[in-house]
């Protein structure tokens, strides 16, 4: 079985990686209305891919925004079944002058593919549609398998909820598994057995009833960008303590035991400085950089904008700025609290002088994998068969917002298996996703199903 798993993965590669490389040429953004064509394109050639890899049916399923796909393979009805979760729609590539190629012209340079969607999360739903072609060519499925890949992630998937309400039945599994997130490296594995939440927030700070000479006007009118500057410096203290009321309150503290197996992985400050290209780092008081990063709740700015930001100089005190502000959330913490939180803070904080139109964007809850569930032990064997080594339990810092949605809906354990790292550029410009690392899940992936099938028997 190990061996027919390894020949057909290795006279298949290359086909495998060219397949991904069609997938990313699609621009299927979400976010922006004129991808819509592209966002239906993209969900065909999934379709196509995964009835040619060996499902039985596939299916494209219409919402009120872009199109879910659904597949399955059936082998025995009585035998586990592992619901697959990715999502095909991407990031903007904005700012477009900082990729080094396009982004939408995959380019593989040093073993790295550097397209928008490499890693986040066209490669990484594709080493399952690839694993599954492995086992169904060589004959070795035991479990049935079901795909539900979507094209709103980028945007909180509003319309995944309603689609997995409606259909429980067809969604039916043992476990979900999803590789939407990333691990230390391939020299050292490891899952992630949580993800934080998501409130996802834009606010609006009106002055004057219409931009002013800053000349005439200035230091007689309160200035939107300055107020709106203003209020959110405030809303971290001298320890980087985020000071919105209440936004700790349930907070669920890490153990110190958790701690210590955080710190187990390894990690290099001053490397990770020099990748970033920062002198120092940042960030909550008593705490360490992972930790920050997947035990702590943060609150962070994604955009600011308002005046003349055009070329050359323009006098302008300006009657309008905006923000769009997340906070990521830890478990205990929920989306629709914090954002409330966020929006009444801001109100209270606003000076008079200003006014403040603050609105909710999108939200997802935090989701934790206990580590004593089946589909973690599954996973942390197979990952234990081709890394020769045992995977480290970490916490990732960022959201994937259906998880929660998953568990109430269908009452199942979801399980992390990522193979992307994280500094891999996920919705920065030249994204990117080792070649290794897609061939390293391919080759994974089935042992997965292969533990899990023997745990669940």
């Amino acid at each position: 079985m190990v061996q027919a798993w390894k020949d057909y993965q290795d006279v298949n590669k290359d086909r495998f990686l060219n397949e991904l490389l069609d997938l990313l040429r699609i621009p299927s953004i979400s976010a922006k209305s004129e991808n819509k064509p592209d966002m239906k394109r993209c969900a065909e050639a999934v379709k196509a891919r995964l009835l040619e890899a060996g499902v039985q049916t596939a299916e494209i399923y219409e919402t009120e925004g872009h199109p879910i796909v659904y597949a399955e393979i059936i082998i025995d009805p009585a035998k586990p079944t592992v619901l697959v979760y990715g999502h095909y729609d991407v990031q903007p590539p904005e700012p477009l002058e900082l990729w080094k190629s396009a982004p939408f012209e995959p380019t593989i340079i040093d073993g790295k593919i550097f397209a928008r969607g490499s890693c986040d999360d066209k490669g990484q739903f594709y080493m399952h549609i690839k694993a599954l072609e492995t086992l169904v060519q060589t004959k070795t499925l035991e479990n049935n398998i079901k795909f539900c890949i979507e094209g709103e992630e980028e945007i909180g998937s509003p319309n995944l909820g309603k689609f997995v309400a409606s259909h429980k039945e067809l969604l039916k599994a043992d476990c979900i598994l999803i590789s939407d997130s990333s691990m230390i490296s391939l020299e050292t594995p490891s899952i992630d057995i949580g993800v934080r939440g998501l409130s996802y927030i834009e606010v609006e700070v009106t002055g004057p009833n219409r931009d002013l000479h800053s000349g005439v006007y200035g230091g007689a009118v309160a200035n939107p960008i300055t107020m709106l500057a203003k209020m959110i410096a405030s809303m971290h203290d001298e320890n980087n303590h985020i000071t919105i009321p209440g936004f700790y309150d349930d907070v669920v503290e890490a153990t110190k035991a958790e701690r210590e197996l955080m710190a187990k992985a390894p990690f290099d400050e001053q490397e990770f400085k020099d990748d970033l290209g920062v002198k120092e780092l940042w960030g909550e008081k008593g705490f360490t950089t992972n930790e920050r990063t997947g035990i702590r709740p943060t609150l962070e700015i994604n955009g600011i904008w308002g005046g003349y930001i055009g070329e050359g100089a323009k006098t302008v005190l300006p009657a309008k700025a905006f923000a769009k502000i997340s906070a990521r959330l830890v478990p205990n913490q929920t989306s629709d609290k914090i954002t409330s939180l966020m929006l009444d803070h801001l109100q209270k904080i606003a000076p008079k002088n200003v006014t403040v139109k603050a609105t909710l964007h999108h939200g997802g809850e935090p989701y934790m994998t206990p580590l004593d569930s089946t589909a973690y032990k599954a996973a942390a064997k197979a990952m234990e068969t081709t890394f020769g080594k045992t995977p480290i339990p970490v916490r990732g810092g960022g959201s994937i917002p259906i998880c929660a949605l998953f568990e109430k809906e269908l009452g199942i354990k979801i399980v992390f298996m990522g193979f992307g790292l994280d500094s891999d550029n996920l919705h920065s410009p030249n994204e990117k996703f080792n070649i290794d690392n897609f061939y390293k899940g391919i080759e994974t992936i089935p042992y997965f199903h292969k533990y899990f099938s023997e745990m669940t028997k």
